[in-house]
């Protein structure tokens, strides 16, 4: 989703907002992050339109920052909504210099920091999702035997 309300009257330039070193220039959000959204932030159904123009005001407001400093694939909205994206080029689009535009693609909503605590440190979140996931799966493999 484009943004809609930006009105460029009589430019060249296409609108973008800078996020890092990414120009992104649209919005796209998987089928799996409208569920994980209606699931984990949204009480009502929200429609891609919604989330897309929630998420464009964020970007427009620099309400958007990168979770860790090093990696670009999880974000923070508000300081609260995590948020897993990837990027990929836009086709026959660049900026006025000639620089490529880009498309943030949001893969999933992990969700607020203020209602899941354990959100706060990812790595040792995952490292526990993991640890749990492979000590079931050794409790069901000892039961099959």
């Amino acid at each position: 989703m484009k943004d809609k309300v930006m009105g460029r009257w009589s430019t060249y330039e296409p609108f973008f907002v800078q996020l890092g070193d990414k120009k992104v220039a649209d919005i796209v959000i998987t089928n799996h992050a409208r569920l994980r959204w209606n699931d984990r932030i949204s009480e009502q159904n929200s429609s891609l339109e919604e989330i897309c123009a929630f998420l464009w005001e964020k970007l427009k407001n620099n309400k958007i920052i990168p979770y860790y400093r090093n990696e670009e694939d999880v974000y923070l909205v508000d300081e609260d909504l995590v948020v897993v994206a990837e990027f990929a080029h836009l086709e026959n689009e660049t900026d006025i210099a000639g620089n490529p535009l880009h498309k943030m693609i949001i893969v999933t909503f992990l969700g607020k920091m203020s209602e899941t605590i354990e959100l706060r440190d990812l790595k040792s979140y995952y490292s526990w999702l993991r640890h749990s996931r492979r000590m079931t799966l050794i409790k069901n493999s000892r039961k099959r035997r």
